[in-house]
């Protein structure tokens, strides 16, 4: 029960402190973009957490934010958190002051780059219940070779990279792009060291990593 609660109150304050990034730099609650975008995540958020938690409570603690043990590690998952954070604020600042004027096909385009990416992440835990915020192995941990996994190595970040990029354009912003730039470089870092480890203590990762050639992106890398 206490985990419950526990995991209850920090999705609430992440989701506050998502609605803050949205609305105090934007200076208005007159931001249709922002208020879609919230509802989205907010309504993705509460399903999946609805679901694991009558399917697979362990995978939504493993879920739950956590400190990476490697110093490397740390310093990526920051930066990672760094670019999320600035790609809201700039849009948002963009949408005060009217820095860039993005059409609404655009934004619905945008929006549709965030479903896909909360789709694959969707994917991700339904496929791999040992997919956490931290990167480990743990005791007994199976290989998932299949499914998604079979299309490309890291189909999380995957997904995050076409939140990153589906963001400030579903937020009316061009200038918020700036920021998601360097997400799937940050991405393509964390993935080349998490993949020493994986190789080390994971059985069988060596060949799977034959079998799927791909990392980040079908047919580019």
């Amino acid at each position: 029960m206490k985990s419950m609660l526990k995991m209850l109150l920090t999705g609430s304050l992440i989701m506050a402190a998502l609605w803050l990034l949205l609305f105090a730099p934007a200076g208005t609650l007159h931001y249709w973009q922002a208020w879609l975008f919230f509802g989205v995540l907010v309504l993705a958020s509460w399903i999946a957490s609805i679901y694991l938690l009558r399917t697979d409570p362990a995978m939504l603690q493993r879920r739950m934010p956590a400190s990476e043990s490697r110093p490397v590690q740390k310093a990526l998952i920051w930066g990672v958190y760094t670019c999320w954070i600035a790609l809201v604020v700039v849009s948002s600042l963009d949408h005060r002051f009217g820095w860039s004027h993005v059409p609404v096909l655009i934004s619905v385009l945008g929006y549709a780059l965030v479903v896909g990416g909360i789709v694959g992440a969707a994917l991700v835990f339904a496929q791999n219940s040992h997919a956490a915020t931290t990167i480990r192995v743990e005791e007994n941990q199976p290989l998932i070779s299949t499914g998604i996994y079979g299309i490309v190595r890291h189909p999380m970040y995957t997904a995050n990279t076409l939140l990153y990029f589906g963001t400030p354009l579903a937020l009316g912003s061009y200038w918020g792009l700036i920021f998601a730039i360097p997400a799937p470089v940050i991405f393509a870092l964390r993935i080349h060291d998490e993949e020493t480890l994986l190789q080390e203590e994971l059985a069988g990762y060596h060949s799977y990593m034959t079998k799927v050639p791909h990392r980040l992106v079908p047919l580019v890398w």
